[in-house]
């Protein structure tokens, strides 16, 4: 069996490349050594979170019973407000091309 330098040669300088991107231990560097790779995604991730471990005053909030079956009745006679829906953007035509 004999060896093709030409099919070898990209073979090799290809698994060199790739050697130089791994660190110490055997990973890859894609951040090129940048400290703050990654903070605006994290950022993003961080502000989408509400409250991760909330504290409340009470463990169960209070209820009442009587609200409760006036909602029940007011749902049951076909009597409840209806909800006032709010656009939050508006459709506006840029005139562009179709």
């Amino acid at each position: 069996m004999t060896i093709d330098a030409k099919r070898i040669l990209p073979i090799a300088g290809a698994a060199l490349a790739l050697a130089a991107c791994t660190n110490t231990d055997g990973r890859v560097d894609l951040t090129q050594g940048d400290p703050t790779w990654g903070d605006a995604n994290r950022a993003t991730m961080a502000a989408q979170v509400v409250d991760p471990s909330p504290e409340y005053d009470t463990p169960i909030p209070p209820t009442s019973a009587t609200n409760a079956v006036r909602a029940i009745d007011a749902y049951n006679a076909g009597t409840v407000e209806e909800v006032e829906t709010i656009s939050t953007t508006d459709a506006i035509s840029s005139g562009g091309p179709n």
